[in-house]
């Protein structure tokens, strides 16, 4: 199909295919054995096909969705040999993530009518969300954007501590308070600052608690709440962070934070070290929340803009 006729960055590109080597070498030692011996796409191999990507943890529900569009092409084609289904999985696949708007960006972008622009980062401790802020903060800082960290996550010193490493690393400026201060009082604080600067993006790290969820939504409104008393329309956007080695606990966190504040956007982590990257499929499709960024390793550069050309291509190269 047209769309894979794209122009891809080789060094992104190369960084994407080493990430996802585990998911992909998985997912065909898993396909190539349910085909072995076969010649036609059958009932049979339906059925392999669905076990193995309900195993690869693109979810039940859009495994469901891809069977289906392969059953509807099986029957208009009568014949469909086994060798074709490779190249008819990448472009179903990439058909049913164009749905969702998701992987569209090719480049780290924010609205410049937004100013500034504030972004909440979300997700339960462990995750990679620190980590993510300080590779965001990076990427927006090299394209020459004013950025300000502001460290709400006040539950865990670690968070603040880690944070300010980040903030450090890539040379911008942190509000930060004490462990145990009012989140909401670092976010307006960090709202103030960031206006005082003429910053371009200020970066909101919050508590990833999901224990009790009614603590965790009446918190998140009230950070909102209060930032909204410094930029009437913050935030811009609500990024939720999503560990891709989790697989379906992934699926499982998504839904709990979806239903506990309005998420915008996605970044699914680690990647690079799990075979489990048939997720990022299952979510796009299943919260029809945009898949923005994925961590594909652990260097600055590592966390990338996902573009579902890209990682259609390199999931079937």
């Amino acid at each position: 199909m047209s769309f894979f006729k794209k122009i891809f960055s080789s060094e992104k590109k190369q960084t994407l295919d080493k990430g996802l080597e585990k998911s992909k070498t998985s997912f065909f030692g898993k396909l190539s054995k349910a085909v072995a011996g076969k010649s036609k796409v059958d009932d049979q191999v339906l059925d392999d096909l669905e076990e193995v990507l309900v195993s690869s943890d693109v979810g039940v529900d859009t495994t469901l969705k891809i069977i289906q569009r392969i059953e509807a092409r099986v029957s208009k084609d009568k014949y469909l040999g086994t060798d074709e289904l490779n190249g008819i999985l990448r472009e179903e696949i990439a058909a049913l993530l164009s749905e969702t708007n998701t992987g569209e960006q090719a480049d780290f972008v924010i609205p410049t009518d937004k100013k500034p622009y504030v972004l909440m980062v979300v997700g339960v401790n462990g995750v990679g969300k620190t980590t993510t802020i300080g590779k965001l903060a990076y990427q927006f800082k090299k394209q020459g954007k004013k950025v300000v960290l502001g460290a709400a996550d006040t539950f865990r010193a670690a968070a603040i501590d880690q944070l300010q490493v980040w903030a450090d690393r890539v040379g911008v400026p942190i509000v930060k308070q004490q462990m145990g201060s009012d989140p909401a009082s670092v976010a307006f604080d960090s709202l103030k600052s960031a206006v005082s600067q003429d910053a371009d993006v200020v970066i909101i790290d919050t508590a990833g608690r999901l224990h009790n969820k009614v603590n965790l939504m009446n918190e998140l409104t009230k950070v909102k709440r209060v930032m909204q008393k410094v930029v009437p329309d913050a935030p811009h956007e609500v990024l939720l962070v999503l560990d891709g080695s989790t697989g379906q606990n992934a699926f499982e966190q998504a839904k709990q934070f979806t239903k506990a504040t309005e998420v915008s956007s996605l970044a699914v982590t680690k990647l690079d070290g799990t075979a489990k990257g048939g997720v990022v499929i299952g979510i796009s499709d299943q919260f029809k929340i945009p898949v923005k960024y994925i961590g594909v390793g652990e260097a600055i550069e590592d966390l990338q803009v996902f573009n579902k050309y890209e990682f259609v291509d390199s999931f079937f190269n």
